[in-house]
């Protein structure tokens, strides 16, 4: 049997991915799923409504705020975060599992969990960040799922996320799709192969 570039470990790593909204986190993501089957992403809980196209246990575990704050208070989540005023967490024993049986678990979470998870969870933090604040205004206009009111809101939070990118250990400019794969890949083999 040859060895594996990537999903040769007993137990599994935490990959923490964060980026601004449209920034093609996800569309990365999906790449890096579909070259390697060790990958699984950790779907998050939510307490906002569904976006068109959006599937339960895919995009998002969609919940009440009464069944989020439950969850919160019996400690199922590594890490939550109230981002535009919805609520959004991880699970724990989701992760857990995951991570028992050799699988990497990819975390595609806002700033503000990424950080709760630094001082608690052995992680490598990767931040995804556009080419420039006017890059991702024309992607958010271009994708339409959002009201101009929204974007400009998105742009703000934006902003404060960037700040953010030198606390993580990685920084992926995604200004062309092929490139940020390629450096996102290589990042997740080299931790692989990292001496622990």
């Amino acid at each position: 049997m040859s060895a594996k570039i990537l999903g040769g470990l007993k137990k599994g790593l935490i990959f923490v991915i964060s980026a601004p909204a449209g920034t093609g986190k996800t569309t990365l993501v999906r790449m890096l799923q579909k070259e390697f089957s060790c990958l699984v992403e950790s779907v998050s809980y939510t307490t906002r409504k569904p976006r068109p196209g959006e599937r339960e246990g895919v995009d998002y575990y969609f919940i009440s705020e009464a069944e989020f704050a439950q969850k919160l208070q019996e400690g199922d989540f590594v890490e939550h975060a109230k981002v535009f005023d919805h609520d959004y967490g991880t699970s724990r024993s989701f992760v857990e599992s995951q991570l028992q049986n050799g699988k990497h678990v990819l975390l595609v979470i806002d700033t503000q969990g990424a950080i709760q998870l630094k001082d608690h969870y052995n992680a490598i933090f990767i931040f995804i960040s556009p080419p420039s604040i006017s890059e991702l205004r024309s992607r958010l206009y271009t994708r339409k799922t959002d009201t101009d009111q929204s974007i400009e809101h998105r742009l703000s939070w934006a902003e404060k996320e960037m700040a953010l990118a030198p606390r993580y250990d990685y920084h992926v400019v995604n200004e062309d799709l092929y490139t940020a794969y390629t450096v996102l890949r290589s990042i997740l083999i080299a931790e692989e192969h990292r001496n622990r």
